[in-house]
This record gives structure tokens, sequence and C-alpha cells, in this order.
């Protein structure tokens, strides 16, 4: 591994859980408890449905045992900022989205260890180099809520300031990431093309299920049309820049973190065609007499 990975990677994960925190107001957090039907079913479907569908699917595919680590890591990262995005897009409740992310982002320090060490428990039995023990669960609350806070306190400290880094912060994320995931790409080629036809299926199908999964559950359980479609993105878009830092910086795999760079190309045009899908259609107008 390059130092574009092991550096870039967490760099460009920091600039964006930053600009996370510069977006985020206590607010975001008591919103909660305004929509807890809401909030608690979307969480439902991402602790515990999300993790054994992705299970489900790695038996049904037999992926080797790394890569279903892989993916098991995947499922438990929360939603990345990009829900937001297309959660707007597509008319849902962004308030909600950010809500979500708060939530989700604070709870995967506690999920995603214990998820990943299970995963890594049952296809990997008796590798204890592998597994996400207290000083690097630790790492993994560095990485996932120490920008988090530190964006947070700039926008208690500095609201102003913090209003007019938001789109800049996100600009230089996104470059950033970019570059950064361009450059592990071309560093791993020759790994991800021997791998990219046994993870595009089973990356494409858990994103389409994750989407349907977070638009039904809710709309079964009479949730509003807009906070299904934000629960729908957000539990579909996985932060699998976060998944990638933790399989290779944290880990030290980098094939595990093959599912999550496959899944980070493809979800984009997956989520975008759901969004296409669920839409709401104009009712066409009645011709009038003539």
């Amino acid at each position: 591994m390059g130092p574009l990975t092991t550096i870039g990677l967490p760099v460009a994960l920091g600039i964006i859980m930053f600009g996370l925190g510069l977006s985020l107001t206590p607010r975001d957090f008591t919103r909660v408890a305004k929509e807890p039907r809401a909030v608690l079913v979307a969480l439902g479907c991402q602790l515990v449905l999300l993790p054994l569908i992705c299970f489900g699917l790695v038996l049904l595919f037999r992926l080797p045992p790394v890569l279903a680590v892989g993916m098991m890591l995947l499922a438990a990262s929360p939603g990345g900022t990009t829900a937001n995005l297309y959660s707007h897009l597509f008319r849902g409740d962004v308030a909600l989205n950010i809500s979500l992310t708060a939530v989700n982002s604070v709870l995967a320090v506690f999920t995603l260890p214990l998820i990943t060490n299970l995963a890594i428990a049952y296809f990997l039995p008796g590798d204890d180099g592998l597994g996400l023990q207290f000083a690097k669960t630790i790492e993994v609350f560095a990485i996932v809520l120490g920008p988090v806070v530190l964006g947070m306190l700039v926008r208690w400290w500095k609201p102003a300031f913090a209003d007019r880094m938001d789109k800049p912060v996100r600009i230089a994320s996104v470059i950033i990431l970019v570059i950064v995931i361009a450059g592990a790409i071309a560093t791993n080629l020759e790994l991800l093309l021997a791998n990219a036809g046994t993870l595009a299926l089973i990356t494409v199908l858990f994103c389409v299920l994750s989407l349907a999964v977070g638009f039904a559950v809710p709309r079964l359980l009479r949730v509003g049309r807009a906070q299904s479609v934000a629960s729908s993105f957000e539990i579909g878009i996985h932060n699998a820049t976060l998944a990638i830092v933790i399989a290779q910086t944290v880990i030290g795999s980098v094939e595990m973190s093959l599912p999550a760079a496959v899944y980070g190309v493809l979800m984009f045009f997956v989520a975008l065609g759901f969004g296409f899908l669920i839409r709401e259609r104009k009712p066409a107008e009645v011709a009038a007499p003539a």
C-alpha cells in the first residue's frame, strides 16, 4: 500500500466527516425524539435487516472468506453523506437524512466493530490478527467521530464561518476522494480486475435490496412518503470510503476493501435508477371537453 492509500484515504474521509460535522447542530440529534417512528424503523433496517440480507447474499454467492468479511464490513458502515443529495433530488425528507447520518455515525462506532468481528470469527476462524480489538476500535472511533465533533465545534464557535466553509469543504472532499480512489484503483488494478466480475453482481444486488428495504419497510409501517424516500437512500447508500479506510488502514487488508471499492462506483448509478423508479408521478391532466 502506497502513501496515497495509507495517508490520502484517511485524510479524504476526515474531510468528508468534518464537512458532515459543519452541517450538524444539536437539533439534528433532538429531531429523533420528534420523529421516533421514522428513525427507529430506518435504524432497525440499517442495523438488523441489512447485515442479515448481506450475510444471506454472501452465503448464496459463496464468496471467498476475505471478500465475505469485506461485504459484511460494507453492510455495517453507516449511510454516506451522498444520501442527502439523492434524497433532495427525489423529494425525500433531507432533515431526516441528516439526523439519520448523525445518529448512524455515532452508533457505527459500536456496531461496525461488532459486526466485522462476528464476520471474521465466522468466515476466518483462527485468524486473530484481523479482528478489530480495543485499540483498533478506538482508531475507528477517532476516524468516524473525531472530525464530526470538530466540525460541530467549529459550527458552534463560528457559525458564519461554518456556513461559508460548507460548500468549499464539500467540493474539496469530492476532489480529494476522486484523486485518492483513482490512485488506489491504479495501485491495485490487477487485484481489482481479478475480483470485479465476482463482486459486481453481489454489490449491485445488495445496493438494490438495501434501497428497496429502506423504502418498502417504512411504507408498510405507515411512515410518510418523504421520510421513506429519505430512509431508502440513507440505508441504500453506504459510506464506502469508511469501509475502504477501515479495511486497508485499520485491518491492513487491501483485498477486504474490494467489495466497498466496487460498490462505491456502482451505487451512484443504481441509486439514480432507483430514485426514478420510486419518484412520484404527477397525475395526467384531464383533457378539456371539446
